[in-house]
Order: C-alpha cells, then structure tokens, then sequence
C-alpha cells in the first residue's frame, strides 16, 4: 500500500489526479493520462515543469527513477495538431513591449465589467488598426532624468526619483500642462495587464442592455425573466480613458471651406472627416485623428435643426479614400448663431451653464461610435469602444469660432446600440432611460450626484444629465500646416446645389482654366475633384483611376503624367471644352502634353458674370446682357 501514490496532472481543461504506483513505468503511466483525459497517444506532451522543460517520455523507466513523487504537479501541453487554439497560462512570460493574446478589462468605472475568464479562451482573429498594432509593441514608459537634488546614486543607478513612470501613473498625468483627465486606452490596457498575474483573468467585456437568450426555464419576457438571462443594472461613472486623446486639422482651409456654407447661408452644416490615426506624443501611448478632408453628405439644412438624406455616393467615398490611404475617423456639424455681423462674432451658447453636447447628439453619436467599432483582439466579440471623433464648430468664450472635440463613453454607446436612452423635448443638457416595456426589458440606470448637504446619492437616470457620457477631446491646428491635398484652387464641394456651388463638367472646366501654373499633380491633388471624377454620371472613372489616386497618395509626379496621357483624361478635356469653359487643354494641359485646339465658337458659352449658359453665336448674356469678353 505504500507503493500507491496521486500523481496531479494540469492541462489547459483543468487538473486531474491520477492513481500510480512508485513502480509503475512511465509508459503505462502516460497511457494512463491518455486514457483520463481523451488524447491519443502521441497528441499531448507531459512536463516535470511548467516552463515546458523536464518532459516525461514514454520509456521503461520507474517513477520513483524519474523522481517523481506522492502528490507532485506535472503538467499537460496538447500538441499543435490537436489542439492549436489551447495555450496554458504561463506558458509564456509577457513583456512591457507585447500584449497578451487576450487581457485587461473595463470596472463598472469604465464602461464594461470584469468576468473571470481563463486564458484558454480562444479570442477571435480580428485585424486590429495600424496604429494599435505599432502601439502594442511600444514600451509607452515615461523615462526620467537623474534629479541632482534628490538622487544620491551613481549614473547608472536608479531611485524612486528617477525611475521610469508607468503610462498611466495618474499622478504624472495630472501634472502635464494642461493636466490630462483621462488616459489613453493603450496606457490602459497596460495598466489592466500589469502586475504578478498579466491581466492572466481579466478580458474586455461590452455592456448588454438586452436580455440572454436560450433560457428555457421560464415563458419569455414579459412573461417572465431571472437572474441569469436578466441584464445587470449600470451606474454611470466617468470612463477613465478614452480612444482618441487628439484632434488636428491638417490646415485652417479645410474648416474655413467647411464653414463658408454657414456664413452664406446662415444654417447649420454637417460632414464627414476623413483622415488618419497617428501617435499623439504629448500623451504616453497617445492617438490623434488627424484630419485630411471634410466630406458633406446630403442634407436638409436650417438655422436650428439638420437632417440627413440617403447617400447614394457613401460606399464610393469611403472607397476612395481607402485607396488614398485615409479613414471616415468621425463626423463634424456646426451650431453657430451670428451676434454681430459687423464685426463677425457669433454666440457663446455652448458652456456649464447651458450644455457641450445635447441628448440627441450624444445618441447621434453614440450611433455613429457603434457603426464604427474598434477592433480589438482582447474582446470575445472583437471589437471594444470607437475611434470615432465627435467635432462642434460653435461660439467660444472670446465669441470667435471654436472647434470642441467629443466622443460618448462605452456605457452610452451601449444605451445607444439597445436603444435605451431617449433625448428630453424641452431639456437639451438631459437624456432619459427608457422604462420597461412588454415589448423591451431596460435594466435600471443609475448615476450618482451630491445633495445638498454634500453627501453622495444615487440617482435613477430619469432623467440623466448627459454630462456622464461625455469625453472631451482637444482639438488643434499645427503651426506649421500640413497638406495632403496640395491643390490652392478649390473645386465646388459636393451637395451645395443650395448656394449655386455645382460639381459639374462646367464648373471642371472653370477649375482647370484657373490653373494655370501649378503642376497636373497640384491640380488633381484636391478631394472634392477626385470624388466628381469617379462619381459624376456622364463618365465615372471610378474603374480607371486607381493609377490617379496613387500618384496623389504618393505625392508622384510621374504617376500623374502617365495618367494625364490616358483616353479617360483626354475625353474629360474634350467634355469640358464642349461646356464652353476654358479646359486645362488650352493652357498647355493637353492629354498628349502638346497644344491644343482651342473651344470651338459655335459651342455654348458661359458668362463671366452670371455663369448663365448662352446659345452659340450671341456675343451679350441673355440674362445679365454684359458683353461676351
């Protein structure tokens, strides 16, 4: 009886013991294993340690020659052929410059919950964005120089002084001038999967608004409900990172284009940004969407209120500035009231006294966040928060143009995605928590204030001040502007039929005659005009223009010439010149870069003054009757 021992065996499933003896033969003690936990015989490996060194193989050897004893741990590793998506633990150590394959988790502080999940959990195979991938492998520490009051080492020592600071040191951020709110969400994953156990339990969850389904042990909602399908109730809490920690414009033109709709028409204006992510170094593993161009999609316009139509043109765009390299980073709208026109000072109305952002652009937003979700390979669903930038052109405190950059917080987006959360009529600064219905079970949401005597008291959002959603971001011009669309001349932008702005071949051809001395790659380098060549419906080039949009990717000269000699450039010459415009044609733009013939006299013609378009042979405007010259 003495010979009889416990062998404890650990595999990614769990651990198990097996009974042995002292003489038993390693051999059929592996067999043993097999059998226990349902591997074929050479499917699994078993080590003395868990590093993977020590392996038993499969010989004559004893136990007791193995030196293996009564209660001792060995541990099972599946082979890659059987099971390529289990990995134990601690199989492999983490650094500071790599991330787990899954980790870090949201408190009820930052919008999603922690759940004990173990580390075998195969996370989906998501293409996270380029600039999550070159933050990843960043150290993101906050090296220090030796304080020569305090440190009372050598150079190449290190003290509490001097040592490098962790990316989400609280204290170092508050310090920075201006002082930094949140972290960046890089900092803190790193934060979530730091320590002894790496974030080893941990992994990022997205709130549920709605109720499980597959519970078979009750008659469906309203009919009935219990603690496993029932979602849990959320305390509004403010996020302590956020996703995007900058945004710049590339140059004052794009918001002074931007922004002259507005100051023509005196109603409000909605667009797209497309740009790119990059580092934002003034923050430890910072992101800033930096912004290339503003797309202005169909909309209906007042003074007070916008509404936005069906785009047809949405996958074209997006399309295009893929292959230009750039990215639909978030949405901008402007909500500007002129206080004194003699001067150009508008109204200050966005402030604490008022609101930043109103319920219904919190949801506005919120949806937008939702539509374009963060990959994420540490989140079982695969994405986790959004990049997606919220920008308000509106009245600052010096009554001149401010640009204030927002994003919702993942518990709004949530509220939003469940459709939970319902803007007030009268109370723009509130938004309300739906109630239950029999159509839709809305879990309680709560937040918390201080009474009047100081003391903390939880609320029931209804109705919610939307303060608790919202994360501000700092938005920037550089100093020294940047352009990746070189054109000075400005092409008509899209859907301003309104102001008598039309992309059509005419306007083209105006465009091309004010060209004069800039270079074919100058010319065609301008965002607005590249979306009129591929979407305009007399000749789309949205097939043949793949070489065009590298050459301005690029900023390729060459690339430009070579399609400046293709069919398509030369019929878009000869459209123009049938419009009555000047064509870049006449001014030494010919599709075969020699002179060309100029437009014929017997075509129609525009006027110079009115822009009507007159019947060949008059030499006067039938509209504004100034002469032809």
């Amino acid at each position: 009886m003495a010979d009889n021992i416990i062998i404890r065996v650990q595999s990614p499933d769990g651990m198990k013991k097996i009974p042995s003896t002292k003489r038993e033969t390693a051999a059929a003690f592996l067999k043993k294993v097999a059998k226990e936990f349902g591997f074929n015989s050479n499917g699994f490996s078993v080590y003395l340690n868990r590093n993977k060194t020590g392996e038993i193989l499969s010989q004559n050897k004893t136990l007791s020659l193995l030196k293996i004893k009564h209660g001792d741990m060995l541990f099972l590793f599946p082979s890659a052929s059987s099971s390529s998506s289990e990995v134990m633990d601690t199989a492999t150590p983490h650094t500071s410059s790599s991330l787990p394959s899954l980790s870090s988790s949201s408190s009820s502080s930052s919008s999603s919950s922690s759940s004990m999940i173990p580390r075998s959990f195969s996370a989906p195979q998501v293409q996270e964005d380029e600039i999550d991938q070159y933050l990843a492998k960043q150290d993101g520490k906050i090296y220090r120089n030796r304080d020569p009051q305090l440190c009372r080492h050598g150079a190449l020592g290190k003290c509490v002084h001097c040592v490098p600071l962790e990316p989400f040191d609280e204290d170092y951020l508050n310090h920075l001038d201006p002082p930094v709110k949140h972290m960046s969400f890089h900092a803190y994953l790193r934060k979530l999967t730091g320590g002894a156990d790496k974030g080893k339990f941990a992994a990022l969850e997205n709130i549920s608004c709605k109720i499980k389904s597959g519970c078979e042990g009750h008659p469906p909602w309203p009919e009935g409900i219990c603690t496993k399908c029932q979602p849990s109730a959320i305390t509004l809490n403010r996020q302590k990172y956020r996703h995007v920690d900058n945004i710049m414009f590339e140059n004052h033109t794009i918001a002074d284009r931007f922004l002259d709709f507005w100051r023509k028409t005196g109603s409000q204006r909605m667009g797209y940004l497309y740009g790119r992510y990059t580092e934002h170094t003034d923050i430890p593993l910072g992101i800033r969407a930096e912004v290339a161009a503003i797309y202005e999609p169909p909309q209906n316009a007042t003074q007070n209120s916008l509404e936005l139509l069906e785009d047809p043109k949405a996958a074209a765009v997006d399309e295009i500035a893929a292959k230009l390299g750039l990215c639909k980073v978030g949405w901008i709208f402007t909500d500007l009231l002129s206080e004194d026109t003699r001067i150009g000072t508008v109204r200050y109305s966005r402030n604490k006294d008022s609101h930043y952002l109103s319920a219904e652009e919190c949801i506005t937003a919120g949806y937008f966040q939702n539509k374009h979700s963060n990959p994420c390979k540490l989140s079982r669903d695969g994405h986790f928060g959004s990049k997606f930038v919220t920008v308000v052109a509106t009245g600052g405190p010096d009554n001149q143009v401010h640009f204030e950059g927002y994003q919702v917080s993942n518990q709004c987006m949530a509220l939003v995605r469940d459709e939970c959360l319902l803007p007030c009529k009268d109370a723009p600064e509130l938004g309300y928590a739906k109630e239950s219905s029999p159509e839709q079970y809305v879990p309680d949401v709560f937040y918390k204030d201080k009474d009047k005597f100081g003391n903390d008291v939880t609320f029931l959002a209804r109705p919610l001040p939307v303060e608790y959603l919202i994360i501000d971001i700092t938005t920037t011009f550089p100093k020294d502007p940047q352009y990746t669309f070189s054109s000075t001349q400005r092409f008509p932008i899209e859907n301003r039929d309104i102001l008598g702005e039309t992309q059509d071949f005419h306007s083209l051809a105006t465009y091309l005659s004010q060209c004069t001395s800039a270079s074919f790659l100058d010319i065609v380098s301008d965002f607005h005009l590249l979306l009129f060549l591929v979407t305009n419906e007399v000749m789309p080039l949205r097939d043949s223009i793949g070489l065009l949009l590298d050459a301005v990717k690029t900023s390729n000269e060459d690339l430009a010439q070579t399609w400046k000699k293709s069919e398509q450039w030369a019929t878009i010459e000869q459209l123009c010149s049938t419009v009555g415009g000047q064509p870049s044609s006449s001014l030494g733009y010919g599709a075969m870069g020699g002179p060309s013939v100029p437009a014929s006299s017997s075509a129609m013609w525009s006027c110079l003054h009115c822009t009507f378009m007159n019947q060949p042979g008059t030499e006067h405007c039938e509209m504004c009757s100034l002469p032809r010259s």
